[in-house]
This record gives structure tokens, C-alpha cells and sequence, in this order.
């Protein structure tokens, strides 16, 4: 395929690399085989212990140097990163569609996501600032300000195989950081794509070898991560389980750990909402990427009123969606991303019977001609109760839950009944119901929407949750701040020694 000779995967024959150097291996070789059509893409050697070592201690050596380069300076760096994903941007997309299975638009959308974290990035690196404050104390001055951490560990999910580690990298390299990154075992090959596209502007730029990490490899290498004291920081992204196992390991250290896990997410829509906007919203929340986003739209709670023609609708668009190659812009809806993410489609829909609830549009596992790897599944709608525990659940795979409410009050009290609060959406043009949602008392969620859906989060905004999806942020605003370490300082220009809160020592 051309996309694969574009972005050189045959090159690398590996996954461990230390930025502009592939390195050999011991570790077992690990097979890529697409959702789309269950064919073998390619293969990676996974990183050993010894690989794994060889990658973080250059990681060290190399945040000696790229912290000195003044931001600006790395910031130059990440703007050409920008520019090379631009040019491989379309080849880079299809591989993302061709290796996860999500729609070619999503996976072009993917890759500019990266492009925009760039530019933020590069505007970030002359905003790196503190605060200065005023001294108790004559004669005195007190700032603080920002320093880089020191090597990053990204550890990363298959659902977005490359824009969430550039939400991470991007950010922590014009921080002064370097970074380790282990990609889902389930999408190596857009890992080794980065690092090829990477490698060829920091090589360019004369970059320290080291700054960009890559360890290929199973759960061992990010037990690897989060267990070693010469990370300071893993940022993990994955499921709650995951995410609750790592934050001990890195707690356990006195690490920090940034973690964006799971979502249950769901959208009211009221008595008041523009079904025109709403619907839209709905379908595309709960049946983009094939519901495994962390964001998808799992619940819809509906009013009382408006219940049967929302649902209704709903029933009639899924009746027209097109499940098939990702690869082919025609279709909405492609593959799960493997067997084992169909087995547990068919498990939830299998519980929500069992709960009593009703499919007014019925799940199915496709066959036939365009279906042969097994992935492929039928998008459904069920009418469910908040209560249900597959309801308080998050499967990843596209099942929308119908749910109905009486009181806004109501309404807010089933979104916020889960354990998980990523992302949370209202569909409303009454305003007070509008300001409720976004109030203290309203959505309890990390991101809260008014009349857009739950997933296609910007960058310009911190990017996270609450509950058990890990209350870490990431992307815009000043998620900047978790890839560094805080000082504050104070500076007596005087010729006296004064002690702060009027503290007498004489000597």
C-alpha cells in the first residue's frame, strides 16, 4: 500500500528507537493485522528489558541538553514537526483508518488534531510563565516560575493511536521534557509512522538523540514505566482498570501520574432542544469511531414528552447508516478494532436483555462479503433504566442507551449517577437550563456542553474528567503545567536579613 511505503514502517523493522536510531531487540515480534479486513500489515520487534533501559537512559541523557534549549528554540523544532505532518498528513490518515479501523475522516481528523497541538504548542513555548507576588519582607522580591520535569512516559490507547500522544509530546518537549512513549500493542505501526516522520526534523535540527522515545510492546513494558523512578511522570490514557493499576504503581514511588481513563457519557435532550442540532448529535456521539471513543455517547436521556419522537428518528437514521471499509468515504460506521472488543459487544447486549431492556434498533455481528475479519458490527439502540449495571458500565463498542426524565433536576441526577465523568452534553435553547447544567450543581464531568455533542473536543481546552475517568488534563489551556515542576523563589536585595512572620533570631 502506498501509504505504508510513504511513511517508510518497512524502514524501521522495529519498535524501540531513542528518536533518530532504531535499536535491536530480543523481545517476541508483534503482528499488526487490520480490523478492516483481518490481514497482516506488518511486523515490529517489542522491546526487551535491555531495549527498554537503553531508551529511558538516553531519555535521561538527552533532557540533560534539550532542557537548556530555550523554549523557543524547541518550540521552532515542534512548528517543522507540524509542517511534516502536514505533508503526510492524507498517508498518516489512512494508515490510522486502515490499522484501528475508524472512518478515513476520522483518521484525517485525527492527524489534525496533531497538526493544531503543534501550533498551540509552538505559541506555548513563549508562554511558559510564572507569577511574581510581593514579599512580607523589605527589600525582598518572590516569583515563581516553571521548570522541565524530566523524562515523560506516554502511554497510549488504540482508539487514537497518534493524536493523544502529540496532546502529551508536543507539549512536554517545548516544556523542556523528554519522552517515552509505549503505544497500544494494538496499533504499533502508527507509533513507528510518528517516530519515522519525527525522526527526519529532529535529525534536521540537530536534536539530542533521545528526546523522542518509543517502546513498542506489551502490558510488561508500561508495568516497565510506571514502576521506574527515573520517569517522573506517566501519562496514561486507557481504561479505568488500567488507569487505577498504574496510579498505584506510580503512587507507590511518590510519581505523579496523569491519567485519562474511562467515560460513560450521555446527552440531555430536553423538552427545548433543536432536535435538528440534537439528532445529529446523538448519532454521530454514539456511532463515531464505532463508540470507542472515551467520549462516545453512551446514554441518552430524553424528556418525557419529546421520548417517542427522538426515539423514533433515531431508529430511522440508524436504519440508513453504512457499515464498511473505513478506508471508503462513504461509510459511516466501521470495524471494532478486534474479536476480543466484539465478544464484549455481544456480552452487553446480551446483559441489557437480561435487565429487561428493549432493542427498538437490534445489534448484530456482520458477515459476508466486506465483513471477513469479523469485526463488524451493527450500531443499536436499547431502551434501558439508569440503574442497569450495563448501563453504569462503559463498553466500548456502539450500544446507545435510551433513558427518560421528568425534571431537569431529574435529568442531571441520571448523567451524574455513574462512576465515571469524562464528558457530559445538554440540548437545550432554554437558557436557565442551559446555566444549571454548567453550575455547581449541574454536570459533575470534566467537559460540559450546551448544544454540541459529547465527543470532538477541541484542543485550545484542558481535555479530561473526574470520578474514575482520572481527573487528569491534557491538550490546551494550562495542561502545560503538569509536564513541569513548580519554584518559587525569593531574593533579598537588602543589606538587612529580616525573617518572615516577624521572626527575632539574634546572633
Amino acid at each position: 500500500m502506498e501509504f505504508l511505503q510513504e511513511l517508510k514502517i518497512a524502514d524501521a523493522n522495529s519498535g524501540v528507537s531513542t528518536g533518530t536510531k532504531w535499536l535491536g531487540s530480543d523481545g517476541a515480534s508483534l503482528s499488526s493485522y487490520s480490523p478492516v479486513n483481518g490481514k497482516l500489515i506488518a511486523k515490529v520487534a517489542q522491546a526487551d528489558r535491555k531495549a527498554y533501559d537503553a531508551v529511558v537512559g538516553k531519555a535521561l541523557e538527552a533532557f540533560a541538553v534539550w532542557r537548556l534549549w530555550p523554549a523557543p528554540r524547541r518550540g521552532e523544532v515542534v512548528r517543522q514537526i507540524g509542517q511534516a505532518l502536514r505533508e503526510h498528513k492524507h498517508a498518516l490518515g489512512q494508515l490510522v483508518s486502515y490499522e484501528m479501523g475508524k472512518s478515513l475522516q476520522e483518521g484525517l481528523g485525527e492527524v489534525q488534531e496533531m497538526i493544531d497541538i503543534c501550533d498551540f504548542a509552538v505559541g506555548l513555548s513563549r508562554q511558559l510563565h510564572g507569577l511574581t507576588m510581593h514579599s512580607e519582607r523589605p527589600g525582598h522580591r518572590m516569583y515563581e516560575q516553571w521548570h522541565p520535569i524530566g523524562p515523560v512516559g506516554i502511554i497510549s490507547a488504540f482508539n487514537f493511536p497518534v493524536a493523544v500522544w502529540s496532546w502529551n509530546c508536543m507539549l512536554a518537549w517545548v516544556c523542556g521534557d523528554t519522552c517515552v512513549w509505549k503505544p497500544s500493542e494494538k496499533t504499533p505501526l502508527c507509533a513507528v509512522a510518528c517516530q519515522q516522520i519525527v525522526s527526519g526534523v529532529f535529525a534536521r535540527n540537530n536534536v539530542p538523540e533521545g528526546v523522542s522515545g518509543l517502546v513498542v510492546g506489551d502490558r510488561a513494558v508500561g508495568e516497565w514505566l510506571a514502576a521506574d523512578p527515573k520517569i517522573p511522570l506517566v501519562s496514561a490514557t486507557g481504561s479505568t482498570r488500567m488507569g487505577k493499576s498504574i496510579g498505584a504503581v506510580v503512587g507507590a514511588r511518590l510519581g505523579r501520574a496523569l491519567l485519562e481513563l474511562g467515560g460513560n457519557n450521555a446527552i440531555i435532550v430536553s423538552q427545548d432542544a433543536d432536535l435538528n442540532i440534537a439528532i445529529p448529535g446523538a448519532v454521530f456521539g454514539a456511532v463515531g469511531t464505532a463508540g470507542q471513543r472515551c467520549t462516545s455517547t453512551r446514554r441518552l436521556i430524553i424528556h418525557e414528552s419529546i421520548y417517542d419522537a427522538v426515539r423514533d428518528k433515531l431508529s430511522a437514521i440508524y436504519g440508513q447508516l453504512r457499515i464498511g471499509n473505513p478506508l471508503d468515504e462513504k461509510n459511516h460506521v466501521g470495524p471494532l478494532i478486534d474479536k476480543d472488543a466484539v465478544a464484549m459487544y455481544r456480552q452487553a447486549i446480551d446483559a441489557c436483555e437480561q435487565e429487561g431492556g428493549r432493542f427498538v434498533v437490534e445489534g448484530a455481528v456482520l458477515e459476508g462479503d466486506g465483513y471477513e475479519s469479523g469485526c463488524y458490527v451493527r450500531p443499536c439502540i436499547a431502551e434501558a433504566k439508569p440503574d442497569y449495571k450495563i448501563v453504569q458500565h462503559e463498553t466500548f463498542a456502539p450500544i446507545l442507551y435510551l433513558l427518560k426524565y421528568k425534571t431537569i433536576d431529574e435529568a442531571i441526577a441520571i448523567q451524574n449517577g455513574v462512576p465515571q465523568g469524562l464528558s457530559s452534553s445538554i440540548m437545550t435553547l432554554n437558557l436557565r437550563e442551559a446555566e444549571k447544567f454548567l453550575s455547581a450543581s449541574g454536570s459533575d464531568c470534566g467537559i460540559a456542553n450546551v448544544n454540541i455533542g459529547t465527543s470532538g473536543a477541541e484542543i485550545g481546552g484542558a481535555f479530561g474528567g473526574e470520578k474514575e475517568t482520572g481527573g487528569g488534563r491534557e491538550s490546551g489551556s494550562d495542561a502545560w503545567k503538569a509536564y513541569m515542576r513548580r519554584q518559587t523563589n525569593t531574593i533579598n536585595y537588602s543589606t538587612q536579613l529580616p525573617l518572615a512572620q516577624g521572626i527575632k533570631f539574634d546572633i
